[in-house]
């Protein structure tokens, strides 16, 4: 590898993805370009799962690649440090439950000479298993109309920047990208949709055993929700994240009438009282979450 500096960083994060993140980054050094042209840049938040001594300490790069240990301390500072770290005049931020397909850097590069000073918004296409995958091909099924979703986005490194980087006031799950996202939008950074840069997102058939895991993430979305308004207190951050009237409303109505206990008898029965067949029982762990993230909402603007 050459000392030379490369054309685009590759930024992820990871967190207790001993069994994925192998194949993650496998993907990523099957790239059909020169390996001289890119980096990965990887922050470790606090893993305790093996994923360093069983994974990561083994690897054998073919790219540049520089990894970061770090206490956990969330998404928005595990991105800096990873930003810090990067030597690309582009930027690439993916997740680590993503398989990115051969041509994907390549794409990102080639979207940045045509479109400088632009957001390339790539195409997730979610998938249950990684085995037989589906064509990398664009469909409205794989639309996303997030501004800056770090599923699989890249900017030019110094644009993000002068937006300021990721809010590491934003501590737990969810909406931090989403935030830069406006900031960038606010400086009048478009952001283009290039459906040649697809990326598979593994979305595996969540088990019983996920369930309460379910709630606890939305109920701390639903807290960063509450930031992200706060911060931003206008309209379209409160249509993003659902704080408008009506549905807290109903938020407040559902709860009085018993529905999340009902639903929590179907998604998690006691043993008495048998249980449901499993698609039924992911059915109502989805809404029961969704009625805790409007629970913990209604909390929020009631505090």
């Amino acid at each position: 590898m050459s000392g030379r500096e490369p054309l685009i960083s590759v930024q992820l994060c990871t967190f207790n993805r001993r069994t994925l993140i192998g194949t993650v980054l496998d993907a990523l050094f099957r790239q059909d370009m020169d390996p001289d042209d890119y980096e990965i840049v990887l922050v470790d938040d606090g893993s305790t799962d093996g994923s360093y001594e069983d994974v990561l300490s083994r690897l054998t790069p073919p790219c540049a690649f520089q990894l970061v240990r770090q206490k956990n301390a969330g998404l928005a500072r595990g991105r800096n440090v990873g930003l810090a770290r990067a030597r690309g005049k582009v930027i690439l931020f993916m997740d680590d439950d993503v398989l990115a397909t051969p041509q994907l850097l390549r794409t990102h590069v080639r979207f940045h000479q045509t479109h400088p000073r632009s957001i390339c918004r790539g195409v997730a296409i979610n998938v249950a298993s990684l085995e037989d995958l589906p064509k990398p091909e664009y469909s409205l099924r794989n639309y996303s109309g997030a501004y800056f979703w770090t599923t699989n986005v890249s900017a030019p490194r110094e644009l993000v920047e002068e937006a300021g980087s990721f809010d590491e006031r934003f501590r737990e799950y969810g909406w931090e990208d989403l935030e830069l996202g406006l900031r960038l939008r606010n400086m009048g950074v478009p952001s283009i949709l290039e459906r040649e840069a697809v990326v598979y997102h593994y979305k595996p058939p969540v088990g019983p055993e996920q369930f309460p895991s379910m709630v606890r993430q939305a109920r701390a979305q639903a807290r960063t929700a509450r930031q992200f308004l706060d911060k931003h207190p206008t309209w379209r951050v409160a249509l993003a994240t659902g704080q408008l009237a009506p549905l807290l409303w109903w938020s407040k109505v559902a709860r009085r009438s018993g529905w999340p206990a009902l639903l929590e008898g179907v998604a998690q029965p006691g043993r008495q009282t048998g249980s449901w067949p499993l698609s039924v029982r992911r059915w109502a762990a989805r809404r029961l979450a969704r009625a805790g993230y409007y629970d913990e909402l209604g909390s929020a603007s009631r505090g």
